[in-house]
């Protein structure tokens, strides 16, 4: 059956740049979808999404003219239940009647379970104009659009208005209708670049036509690619490095249909000023790619994407470098204004912006702050003093002019009106990183004041929005206590964060100190009086999705639920992970590699099986006595785990858990001729009780780091 490339085209106003190339790569394969499941498409469905500011289109090959003929089967009812007496039932008889048929012309078929009454029959393919004018509004009505709007006197909702429908199938137009347009061949090019209609003359010709008559490149992708090529080569002459992230080249390319990239500048003097704030301006409002030297310093050169080609450009970079400079002046003016005030002078503005109304105010939380940044300054050995001034001034810059025009600028704002203040680069420094990590994969604190200030301060807005009940629930969690959650145990996984008084549940404790009384009785009644275990268990949760691109399910669930700990380690039900994060990796590398050892299997086995022994004891696991062991392969097995409980221990105590795990694998022939040749549940109670101790002395040296019996789960 010969087949053509269908194309379909969507002409619009400007679509949302944000939302632009999302919303071609889901129209293209919804429509690529609905075409292969409606069997118009020849092989596996191939498609090209193309997307620029006035248009969705898809191209898509192999599509065929008319469906093949299908042979489609009704089953009905049971044969076992579909005649009595040599006559159908009614339930036959109402088969047939729904399937247009006579009892004679139904068959037998088995349906998997039994044989049941069919109707076979040939069922010829329909046209594709008779089934894609619905995958194409089905595929309109899937696309991710969170606010639509009408048009003129149109019933038809859309992300923007609608304009033009192509549908081409080859050369010829296939005759549908969506969103109101029937569908034909032209369409309109660039704005200003194109004169009048464009005649697409067949499905194939459609991206060449558009970029040589229409003066728009088409597919998002190439023009993507072309505008990064541009600002490389144009960066590489002026020996710069351009400063955009992902998000803003794919925004300026949802801006543009034919992209020009051209070179301009600013005043040397608007150099005085931070660059992020230069740069973030420049991103942000402007849309344009700030430039930096080959020392990371911003120049007073950018680029900018242009949506015009023109012989003489420089009316273009005039106009822009025009309105650029109104926008530096602002961002100079806010600088040059905030310099007036120290931080330490700002503070009691602080009393007026409230945090949470059931929390308090800014200038309280600081105080808990302060509390909180000094005790884990004190745990990580740091300067006190030090860290209670880094926090606070941390919330300083929240009420400077420069943070008000543009929030995302706290912290580093802080830091550098803390230099201009006076303040040590220490203190500077830890006013910035204290909201570090910002995002997944974003940089930790480099400092111990700046870890202890960071830790406080995400500590703080876990515990305390915790306490008042507002707990993330599904994908709502206005606060960011997720966010939070994730950067307190990134930090707490650094090597700088060993020692007891930095394990999760005493931080929490102390946090929780920090607050007044009328909190406290909130979150108890929320609580019932397990603060602690609640919000453990919240935290474990974003743990093992933290860590489950690095490791495997069942080593995460091994240590994390694993390994023995004190009573004190114990309280309220967390496990052991909560008070020693610092080692994690190092359980969780040691345990990967353990299980790719041969004895692993036997020993996880062998685990599983001595903790549900040790379920069955009557009485409470004491210590072994030498003299009750009876049978050779239980004294073998205490003489090793004699040997084993010292070595263990010692490497648990330097951290080196690859090494006691491996010492674990040793008395593996200890452990399989015990369970071979014993019998623990011995009709001597004492015997009995003996033999219990003594799998529990081997439990105790097999969890020493994780719960092995977990492995291969």
């Amino acid at each position: 059956m010969t087949t053509q490339i269908l194309l379909i085209e969507l002409l619009t106003e400007e679509l949302p740049p944000k939302a632009l190339n999302n919303l071609g790569n889901h129209f293209a394969a919804s429509v690529a979808e609905g075409l292969e499941k409606a069997q118009l498409i020849d092989g596996a469905a191939e498609y090209t999404a193309y997307a620029s500011p006035r248009r969705l289109a898809v191209q898509v090959k192999n599509v065929k003219a008319v469906q093949a003929d299908q042979k489609i089967v009704k089953k009905g009812p049971a044969v076992a239940n579909a005649m009595k007496d040599g006559a159908p039932t009614k339930a036959l008889e109402g088969f047939a009647r729904g399937a247009g048929a006579k009892i004679e012309d139904l068959t037998i078929v088995h349906d998997g379970k039994q044989d049941v009454y069919a109707y076979e029959y040939i069922q010829t393919g329909k046209p594709l104009g008779e089934l894609l004018e619905d995958i194409i509004n089905q595929a309109v009505k899937k696309l991710p659009i969170p606010k639509v709007m009408r048009w003129g006197s149109s019933t038809f909702t859309f992300v923007r208005p609608v304009h033009g429908l192509i549908v081409l199938h080859g050369d010829d137009i296939v005759d549908v209708s969506v969103l109101g347009l029937q569908s034909g061949n032209q369409t309109l090019g660039h704005r200003f670049l194109s004169n009048g209609e464009i005649t697409i003359e067949n499905a194939d010709s459609y991206a060449e036509q558009m970029r040589e008559q229409g003066k728009v490149v088409a597919s998002f992708a190439e023009r993507k690619a072309a505008i990064q090529t541009a600002l490389n080569e144009q960066a590489g002459r002026l020996k710069a490095t351009v400063a955009a992230d992902e998000a803003l080249l794919d925004e300026v390319t949802a801006l543009v249909e034919y992209p020009v990239v051209l070179e301009a500048s600013f005043e040397e003097h608007f150099l005085a000023v931070p660059q992020e704030c230069l740069i973030l301006t420049m991103q942000q409002n402007q849309k344009y790619f700030p430039l930096l030297d080959q020392n990371g310093k911003l120049m007073n050169r950018f680029l900018l994407v242009s949506n015009l080609q023109t012989e003489d450009p420089s009316h273009i970079i005039q106009g822009n470098e025009r309105v650029l400079r109104a926008r530096l002046s602002d961002a100079e003016f806010f600088y040059k204004q905030d310099q007036k005030a120290t931080l330490e002078s700002r503070l009691h503005k602080l009393e007026n912006v409230v945090y949470h109304n059931k929390i308090g105010s800014q200038a309280e939380r600081i105080g808990r702050l302060q509390s909180i940044a000094a005790h884990i300054a004190d745990a990580l050995g740091a300067d006190i003093a030090a860290a209670e001034r880094a926090a606070r001034l941390a919330k300083a810059d929240l009420v400077t002019e420069m943070v008000g025009e543009f929030p995302e600028l706290q912290g580093t704002m802080g830091k550098y009106y803390a230099r201009l203040d006076g303040e040590t680069e220490e203190i500077a420094e830890a006013i910035e990183q204290h909201y570090w990590p910002r995002f997944a994969g974003d940089n930790l604190p480099q400092s111990k004041i700046a870890i202890a200030v960071a830790l406080a301060d995400k500590l703080e807005t876990l515990v305390g929005i915790w306490g008042i009940g507002q707990i993330p629930t599904g994908d709502k969690d206005p606060y960011a206590l997720r966010r939070a959650t994730l950067g307190i145990l990134r930090i707490l996984m650094l090597p700088e964060c060993k020692g007891d008084k930095l394990g999760l549940g005493k931080l929490i404790d102390k946090t929780y100190e920090t607050f007044p009384r009328g909190w406290k009785d909130m979150a108890n009644s929320l609580e019932q009086q397990h603060f602690v275990s609640n919000i453990a268990s919240f935290i474990e949760t974003r743990l093992a999705i933290l860590l489950q691109n690095e490791y495997s399910q069942d080593v995460i669930s091994a240590v994390l639920k694993g390994s023995k700990q004190t009573p004190e380690e114990s309280k309220e039900g967390v496990r052991l992970w909560f008070h020693k994060l610092y080692n994690l990796h190092a359980k969780l590398q040691a345990v990967t590699a353990f299980k790719q050892l041969p004895e692993a299997a036997a020993l996880a086995a062998a685990n599983k099986r001595v903790q549900n022994l040790l379920k069955k004891a009557d009485a409470e696991l004491g210590e072994v006595d030498e003299s009750l062991l009876q049978q050779n392969e239980e004294k073998a097995l205490y003489a090793a785990a004699q040997d084993l409980q010292p070595k263990i221990a010692a490497a648990v105590a330097d951290d080196n858990f690859q090494t006691a795990l491996s010492e674990l694998a040793s008395v593996k022939p200890q452990v399989d001729a015990f369970f071979d040749g014993v019998m623990v549940m011995a009709e001597d109670p004492a015997v009995k009780q003996n033999r219990l101790n003594l799998l529990n002395r081997l439990a105790e040296q097999m969890n020493a780091v994780a719960d092995i019996a977990l492995l291969g789960e």
